[in-house]
């Protein structure tokens, strides 16, 4: 962890997120905290990556989303 005043927050966000992703079969190899927001100091958390994903990852991840609503 680094010094960032809001890096438990972003790191939990990520976790979460990934274990909710995974919950539904979905990966997202590229899903990290986003190292630029941490070039500065800002009264929020570091942003999360969520990267590239072929169209069959997409696909999966708008069903996820559409079957939550």
């Amino acid at each position: 962890m680094s010094d960032h005043p809001h890096d438990r927050e972003a790191a939990t966000a990520l976790t979460a997120l990934r274990a909710a992703l995974t919950a539904h079969g979905i990966t997202l190899p590229s899903l990290d905290l986003h190292l630029l927001s941490y070039a500065g100091r800002y009264d929020s958390p570091p942003l999360i990556t969520l990267g590239n994903c072929n169209a069959a990852t997409a696909q999966r991840l708008a069903d996820a989303l559409l079957a939550a609503r």
